[in-house]
């Protein structure tokens, strides 16, 4: 769970008591309603049924300054500062005094259980809330750029965040965290401790053996490896575990997605034809062992020509967008192809980190907040979208 504070959503340098337009006058106990019936016109993607029908708990102060607590089921930060927009554009046209916007996220971290049906182990020192998976079909089309962007996109919008590489033959995430040769310690001689790359806490085979040596494991032993990796270290608290998953959908995945207390995946793709086959294999390999996939991410969707802006549809138009469609799926975001984000993975950076507030982060911020969402509205008991049965007394 996660509690986001508007504080001091509203400043005010009038008196208690403000003026609508014309002569009705508004008291601080009519403000509360106004705001309330803001709040429940908002809808978007990930409030389908409106804000209100997921929010944990409201709280508004009247003070010299109003303050909104709103604790919400998933990190959405992005969205509150549209959500505030929101409050200041209807309330300025209704009650007179000028409205200033200062947001102050305040975050409370509420332990839940993994939510996956295929769970067959333990979640990792029972601290992380949900596993998510990062899978491709194919290789090649930026998965594990992907699940490192959406790590410090995640971290950005509020949330605690892991990564474990799975990647046991071709594990790349030490280089794109910048903790390439890192070798992980232990304070007790049993559990790993994780490495922090600004705020990220990651393990990977890269951190143990030689990268020439993984490529030749076989599957038994890889797949060994991997449930060590998974429930030898010793996990921090943490809302999300991304797993970034090798590509493909042979043995080696197949045991992973079934062994691994999975709440959920995401399948990563590029929109060219040949990506989108294997993409399809990928949801088709969930859907066998019962892991829900909470849409698709289409990357390299296009280029933007940096001396004229044209966009060039380099892979493809609208592939990752027809998939969904066909599996029923939800497209989650498109990403660029940008020269940015491939020298930042080669240097172990990541401009979602230097700049979250820069376009870039806000299309992995964006993503994110859908994924934290949809995981909510798909797979909580709680969601206002689960089905309920109706029984007859």
């Amino acid at each position: 769970m996660f509690s986001k504070t508007l504080s001091k959503l509203f400043s005010k340098k009038t008196s208690k008591t403000v003026t609508k337009t014309g002569d009705e006058t508004v008291n601080d106990s009519d403000i509360e309603p106004l705001i309330r019936e803001t709040l429940s016109h908002y809808v978007s993607d990930n409030f389908p049924q409106g804000i209100l029908a997921v929010c944990h708990q409201i709280a508004i102060e009247v003070q010299q300054a109003i303050t909104i607590n709103l604790t919400m089921p998933f990190v959405c930060q992005g969205e509150l500062d549209l959500i505030a927009a929101t409050l200041s554009e209807h309330l300025t046209k209704t009650v007179i005094f000028r409205i200033q916007l200062d947001i102050k996220p305040v975050r409370q971290f509420a332990l839940g259980k993994v939510q996956g049906t295929s769970a067959q182990g333990s979640v990792p020192q029972g601290r992380v809330a949900n596993i998510i998976a990062i899978a491709s079909g194919k290789g090649g089309v930026g998965k594990s750029t992907t699940t490192v962007n959406l790590a410090y996109a995640l971290m950005a919008e509020g949330a605690k965040v892991g990564i474990l590489d799975a990647d046991i033959y071709g594990p790349s995430i030490p280089t794109m965290l910048g903790l390439k040769n890192e070798k992980p310690s232990s304070s007790d001689g049993k559990l790993m401790t994780p490495l922090n790359a600004n705020g990220i806490s990651a393990m990977s085979i890269g951190f143990l053996v030689d990268e020439a040596d993984a490529t030749v494991w076989r599957g038994p032993m890889a797949s060994t490896a991997f449930n060590q990796l998974l429930n030898e270290t010793d996990w921090p608290e943490l809302d999300y575990l991304l797993i970034d998953m090798p590509p493909g959908t042979g043995d080696i995945q197949l045991t992973l997605a079934q062994k691994v207390p999975v709440a959920a995946a995401v399948i990563v793709t590029t929109p060219q034809d040949i990506a989108l086959i294997d993409a399809v294999k990928g949801i088709a390999m969930f859907d066998k062992v019962k892991v829900p996939v909470l849409g698709i991410v289409e990357n390299m969707s296009y280029h933007i020509c940096e001396n004229c802006g044209h966009k060039s549809h380099i892979f493809g138009e609208a592939g990752g967008e027809h998939m969904a469609e066909d599996q029923q799926s939800k497209l989650l975001g498109q990403l660029p192809l940008d020269i940015t984000i491939r020298q930042d993975a080669d240097l172990g950076e990541s401009d979602v980190f230097e700049n979250s507030a820069g376009e870039i982060a806000s299309h992995y911020r964006k993503i994110a907040r859908n994924i934290s969402a949809q995981l909510f509205l798909q797979c909580d008991n709680s969601s206002p979208l689960r089905a309920t049965v109706a029984t007859k007394a």
